[in-house]
């Protein structure tokens, strides 16, 4: 449908747009209710007004009538156009203009033409920003890779989704976006577009920071690196409790994790403060989760962070447990051997329901008590390998899963793809190597001590995990001075299992291949006493005692001030002690004693209502305005990482693994990544455009 006049309702005549110069003095000339209050973005992009009503002298005699002069206003009208319509300017306004104008043009006869002409081309540049910009950010929401891969030649821009979408625009018949479009072709190439991206990942990375500086104090966590545009990264994320006394935890984007080991921590650190603008000062802990060829690059990096601000305490994260936090970060090829074929155990049951269903009938055929096969089938279609208690399971179910496995890798009614045969047949190879075995034994009886302690993290009862931590670490020391006798226990239930499964006992071939003059005179016993029980007792003993460093266990105990804690442990006070830590950080640390004590009676005392029994059901309560020392205490204490999240809070984590999952490698980005995880930080189109013409406008674009 052709544009309508503004001015008159007139269709047939030719229609032009509202210049952004002249926009006000046109709608003072029409007078259209409908045109009041309209910015001159508004009026350019959505408003027309037609020929007949400008003066014959207004047009350019070369161009029949077809071309407006630079200082055209319309100034025909109809009286008989309803008032609400048209209304004529009054006289002494437009004699003004007209003066003004008059002088203006006469002082600045040329300037002024090359300011009008450049104010107009700037303004079109920025109405069109606006629109590329709009494209992006839904591609980022929606997961929307715009290119072909993420290689930076125009080659690569030809064909691709983002050129598709912007012909399909062109195609849909807006003129204005069209006529942009011939004029601004500088912005429709690969180089551009990632300038475009990088425009948008600083804007909202700005954003996210912003917010958590206003809300103060918070953790800094880490995943395990990945690799994404062709480079090794660390995904950071933080987590803060926000205005409404709400945990947050948000993605601020990837560190490059490759280089020199001693140069590289001093990068990491330095683009966090000075390129994202973070003050790690207000960083009260920090967790990082990652595997055992990682470990010791992320224990230098904590460590400088400690160094330079003392605050940040090391914890581990609460989307993985405490058990597989520990097992993770072990660099032993035996402990490496059984995460991964965990990991390929998820995988495989992910690929068709009906492998879950071939696993079930396996654990049917091995176990005669249904209640058993029943408890066995119900944990199985959970995320078991993710479960602190993942390697105990794995030894109930292990003959069962080898079963299931060889049944589908040898596909003798061809129900299954290649993808899953080749899977099984990895599996299958894995779990009858003896070494992995052996590992899952040790892991099972070592980590059983830390297990009870690291389901209560995850629940109500996490401020008594505190009390339990001395009698853990004692327990692994004793194991630790006895591991002769417990090694040959764990050896004797492998070689057990091994037999059931007939699996060959021996030392692993890998330290035979090194070791073959000793071979013969090696003991498989004192073999994986000294390079694997050993091992793991002295790196669970070492990383429990970091974790749960002084601080750690201090704000823990923190917890008891949660009401429902109160309510349970009546006779027994909080320690004013456990909260001298924050002294400096409460609003009045002078009236802490007593106002701990008036918060202790308000909650110990019989009440109908249930209490709040977690952290973010006592933030919410109305009354713990009345109390501040209590409301900053828990707010720091809320924002632990070892602590788990309310429901809802952890939603970057989320979209950070459904991306890496997701997304094909070759379209995986670090710009866009963060652009599809942090869409929800808030898109200004304005501000974008003017940090777009900041950073890139002065210089070409290609």
């Amino acid at each position: 449908m052709p544009p309508a006049c503004q001015a008159g309702n007139q269709k047939e005549f030719k229609c032009f747009l509202f210049v952004f110069s002249r926009s006000r003095r046109w709608v003072e000339k029409c007078q259209g209710e409908n045109l009041i209050g309209k910015s001159p973005e508004q009026l350019y992009r959505y408003y027309r007004i037609c020929k007949r009503h400008f003066e014959t002298s207004a047009f350019d005699c070369d161009a029949d009538g077809a071309v407006l002069k630079k200082d055209a206003v319309p100034t025909i009208f109809d009286a008989s156009v309803p008032p609400q319509s048209i209304s004529l300017m009054p006289c002494f306004l437009f004699l003004f203009f007209l003066c003004i104008f008059s002088e203006v043009k006469t002082m600045h006869a040329e300037t002024g033409v090359e300011d009008v002409q450049m104010d107009l081309e700037k303004d079109a540049i920025k109405t069109h920003l606006e629109h590329l910009f709009e494209v992006i950010s839904l591609f980022g929401q929606q997961g929307i890779p715009p290119t072909a891969s993420t290689g930076k030649t125009d080659d690569d821009f030809k064909s691709n989704n983002f050129s598709s979408f912007l012909k399909h625009h062109l195609n849909c018949g807006d003129l204005v976006f069209k006529e942009q479009y011939n004029v601004s072709k500088t912005f429709y190439s690969s180089k551009a577009l990632h300038q475009l991206i990088d425009v948008c990942e600083k804007y909202l990375r700005s954003r996210v920071i912003e917010e958590v500086k206003q809300n103060g104090y918070f953790s800094l966590i880490t995943d395990d690196p990945v690799k994404i545009s062709g480079e090794l990264s660390l995904p950071v994320f933080l987590r803060y409790v926000d205005h409404s006394a709400r945990q947050q935890e948000k993605f601020v984007g990837f560190l490059n994790f490759e280089g020199d080991k001693d140069t590289m921590v001093e990068k990491m650190l330095s683009e966090i403060t000075d390129k994202w603008g973070l003050n790690l000062e207000k960083c009260i802990s920090q967790a990082h989760s990652c595997s055992g060829t990682h470990f010791h690059q992320l224990k230098m990096f904590s460590a400088k962070l400690m160094e330079r601000h003392p605050r940040a305490i090391v914890t581990f994260r609460s989307t993985c447990g405490l058990n597989m936090s520990l097992a993770k970060s072990m660099a032993l090829p035996g402990v490496g051997l059984v995460m991964s074929t965990f990991e390929k155990i998820e995988s495989f049951f992910c690929q068709s329901p009906l492998l879950q269903v071939e696993f079930e009938h396996a654990l049917s055929m091995f176990y005669s008590n249904k209640d058993k096969v029943n408890e066995l089938k119900e944990i199985c279609r959970g995320s078991w390998t993710r479960g602190d208690n993942a390697f105990e399971v794995a030894l109930e179910i292990i003959e069962a899963l080898l079963l299931c496995v060889d049944s589908v890798h040898d596909n003798e009614d061809m129900r299954w793809n290649d993808q899953a045969t080749h899977i099984a047949l990895e599996i299958s190879k894995a779990i009858t190597d003896f070494e992995f075995i052996m590992t899952l034994i040790v892991l099972k009886n070592v980590l059983g001590v830390t297990q009870a302690f690291g389901k209560n993290l995850q629940g109500m009862d996490a401020y008594l995990a505190a009390d339990k931590l001395k009698g853990v670490v004692q327990t692994l020391k004793e194991m630790l001075d006895n591991v002769d006798v417990y090694n040959d226990f764990w050896t004797n239930e492998a070689v057990t299992l091994a037999t059931a499964m007939e699996i060959q006992v021996r030392v692993p071939r890998s330290f035979l291949r090194k070791h073959q003059p000793e071979s013969r005179v090696i003991q498989m016993q004192k073999y994986f006493m000294e390079h694997l029980s050993i091992p793991i007792v002295n790196h669970i003993i070492s990383e429990m005692t970091g974790l749960f460093c002084e601080d750690h266990i201090k704000i823990l105990r923190c917890l008891s001030l949660v009401p429902m804690v109160i309510e349970q442990c009546k006779s027994l006070q909080p320690e004013e002690e456990n909260f001298q830590m924050f002294s400096n950080d409460i609003p009045n640390a002078s009236t802490l004693s007593a106002e701990l004590h008036c918060w202790w009676v308000k909650w110990s005392k019989k009440n109908k209502e249930s209490s709040p029994s977690s952290l973010h059901e006592t933030l919410q309560v109305p009354d713990v305005k009345f109390f501040p020392n209590m409301l900053a205490i828990l707010r720091f204490v809320s924002i632990l990482p070892s602590l788990v999240m309310e429901d809802g809070c952890d939603v970057a984590f989320k979209r950070f693994r459904a991306y890496m999952e997701n997304t094909p490698d070759k379209f995986k980005s670090k710009s866009l990544a963060f652009l599809n995880i942090s869409f929800d930080a808030g898109f200004d189109l304005d501000s974008v455009v003017d940090l777009y013409m900041k950073t890139y406008y002065s210089r070409p674009t290609v």
